[in-house]
């Protein structure tokens, strides 16, 4: 790790921080994710869908685009702004601590889609619970987060909000695979896919802060079902 002088700071405000900067971000964890994701996502095409933790909308605009009725969920006001103020940005906004309970009815979704946000939620039951209650029979969820090896080793959520600058650094919770799989089993998930991915040398080329990844389990993610 570096010897670098890193801020620490609350996980709000440093999406708060980060948010005006966040989509042109050299970030190799999203290099690596956004693609996986949309993977397992599928054809969202008349979906009623429900981004947790949303942020700036990168993956509630693509699948809105592509025929889903989106409602995103997020704490940031900061994140939450540079989603409203994008063009044709149809997706349905509500500002709220997903930890306080999802604000949507019952059974109200086909598909919740929760990406690189449950490394900073202390309890993974509450939240696969909750995804649960408002997802309909039959429906999915599509999770993505911070590899669990790499908060063992030292390494949290990291931003500079500009070229130089002092380093910013949000604390995650250690929890392990494990924790995941057995969370979504206990709520009554299904798994479909869990998978385990390394930076590779190609995604690398593709961005400069990605080299010193190389080889490293940087993404883990699970795609789960509700029994019909």
């Amino acid at each position: 790790m570096s010897d670098e002088p890193i801020t620490e700071i609350s996980t709000q405000a440093g999406y708060d921080r980060w948010a005006p900067g966040y989509d042109a971000y050299d970030n190799p964890l999203i290099a690596l994710e956004q693609p996986e994701v949309r993977a397992l996502i599928g054809d969202p095409s008349g979906l009623a869908v429900l981004d947790v933790g949303c942020g700036t909308g990168r993956h509630a605009l693509w699948m809105a685009e592509r025929g889903a009725t989106v409602t995103g969920v997020d704490f940031s006001s900061g994140m939450l702004e540079q989603l409203r103020a994008k063009p044709d940005a149809d997706v349905t906004v509500i500002e709220h601590d997903f930890t306080e309970g999802l604000p949507v009815p019952d059974r109200s979704v086909d598909l919740v889609t929760c990406c690189l946000v449950l490394e900073h939620v202390p309890s993974l039951g509450a939240v696969f619970a909750e995804m649960a209650r408002v997802t309909r029979p039959g429906g999915r969820v599509v999770i993505s987060d911070f590899h669990p090896e790499m908060l063992r080793r030292g390494y949290h959520a990291r931003f500079r909000e500009a070229p130089g600058g002092p380093k910013f650094q949000m604390l995650g919770e250690a929890h392990t695979v494990s924790d995941y799989i057995m969370a979504a089993t206990r709520a009554g998930w299904s798994i479909e896919h869990a998978a385990e991915h390394v930076m590779t040398e190609a995604l690398a080329e593709r961005s400069r802060s990605a080299k010193k990844w190389v080889g490293l389990p940087l993404l883990f993610v699970l795609a789960c079902s509700l029994p019909a």
